[in-house]
């Protein structure tokens, strides 16, 4: 499950990069800094059940702070976007093809208006940031047209006098995309399309290619630099109802990740606040920049960096977080460890799926599950919850 970064050149994708990985990747002020898409781990926050039964975890594939779970998942951050990058334009084909295994997008925008539509730099409220937000969803739009259209007679032709099942030859289209034919069952619902393939329209393609883009690259907008973006900007963002939108400052939260790491300052990403460590280690400029942070967190409740990942997975991906374990009494793995590992699992997921997001041969062969809290044995098609811990017994 890949999280895309993406957006027009120079409005703060691999400084939002940089502060959920740590990651060094290049930040400078002109467009295409970034030509091969940045691959970093970012981490979305979980309970972990340590604390509730009073163990101590030994995590393998994440990390545990005090009774937080931190839960990887992989970050891309990839070229600026351009208009008509569809065609080709700008770096539009390789910033295309970076996306095609991302799950959801984080469209970054210049919430200050400082950066015009082609990323060049320009006076802050010089651009209207929402020309960003049109311009970025029709590339993506453009982007899976021209990829259905390829074949289009062919393939409607196929459907309307053969008989086979649109979604599916559309399903073969788009497989690179990581699309599924669910989805594209849901975005033709959703579009409306009744009768035969060959008689619809171009129009009635496009927005077909909308809510494929919806429900196969779904978007979330992260208004960044909004600690110098104009009040009547942040205030036109916020009115936008159709739209996932969370104001940031990615800048302050590399700030603080950076900070925190060199131990200047007590700091957990997502919180409202920190805390300064030591003040006479700080200079009087980073003080007066700490409290400008600080002023900024008190507006919006935090710099926004980590609720926008976590929003992306847990809200628009509508993710869940499981914990398989071998022994259900001790919380173990065969390897003795603690409460090891956990797992991201779409909403509605069961315990087979689950067996089979450990191993196929464990999904093959699920015999059970038991919940470690009950007690209970669950059957294969039972419901699991964020933080279930679920032991899979397993024929041989």
């Amino acid at each position: 499950m890949d999280i895309g970064i993406i957006g027009k050149p120079n409005v703060g994708k691999s400084t939002m990069f940089s502060a959920l990985t740590l990651a060094n990747a290049e930040i400078a002020n002109y467009p295409f800094t970034t030509v091969e898409p940045n691959i970093g781990v970012a981490y979305v926050r979980g309970k972990c059940p340590c604390q509730e039964f009073e163990v101590a975890c030994t995590p393998n594939n994440s990390d545990c702070e005090g009774g937080v779970r931190l839960i990887p998942v992989k970050a891309i951050d990839v070229a600026g976007l351009v208009p008509d990058a569809w065609q080709g334009k700008g770096l539009g084909n390789k910033f295309l093809d970076d996306l095609r295994q991302a799950s959801v997008l984080i469209h970054i925008i210049d919430a200050s208006g400082g950066t015009l539509i082609d990323g060049t730099p320009c006076k802050v409220g010089q651009h209207d940031p929402m020309e960003d937000i049109a311009f970025l969803e029709k590339e993506i739009i453009y982007w899976i047209h021209s990829i259905i259209m390829k074949d289009w007679k062919k393939i409607s032709r196929q459907s309307s006098l053969v008989g086979n099942k649109i979604e599916t030859m559309l399903h073969d289209k788009l497989t690179g995309l990581a699309i599924t034919e669910i989805q594209i069952i849901r975005a033709l619902r959703a579009a409306g399309l009744e009768g035969t393939p060959d008689k619809w329209g171009d129009e009635d393609v496009l927005r077909l290619c909308a809510e494929i883009q919806k429900v196969g690259k779904p978007l979330i907008i992260a208004a960044n630099k909004c600690d110098i973006a104009p009040e009547e900007n942040i205030q036109k963002l916020r009115e936008l109802k159709d739209r996932t939108i969370i104001m940031i400052s990615a800048e302050y939260e590399l700030a603080l990740r950076r900070a925190a790491k060199s131990g200047l300052i007590e700091y957990v990403p997502g919180a409202p606040s920190f805390n300064v460590v030591d003040s006479e280690k700080l200079s009087a400029g980073q003080l007066a920049g700490l409290e400008k942070v600080s002023e900024f967190m008190d507006k919006f409740g935090s710099t926004g960096v980590q609720p926008c990942l976590e929003t992306a997975v847990f809200g628009i991906l509508d993710l869940i977080y499981v914990y398989p374990v071998e022994d259900e009494n001790k919380l173990t793995d065969k390897e003795g460890r603690v409460l090891p590992d956990v797992h991201l699992l779409p909403k509605g997921s069961n315990a087979k799926d689950l067996a089979y997001k450990v191993h196929t041969d464990l999904g093959d062969k699920f015999i059970r599950a038991i919940d470690a809290r009950t007690k209970r044995v669950i059957g294969h098609d039972h419901e699991l919850k964020s933080c279930d811990v679920i032991t899979i017994v397993a024929g041989r």
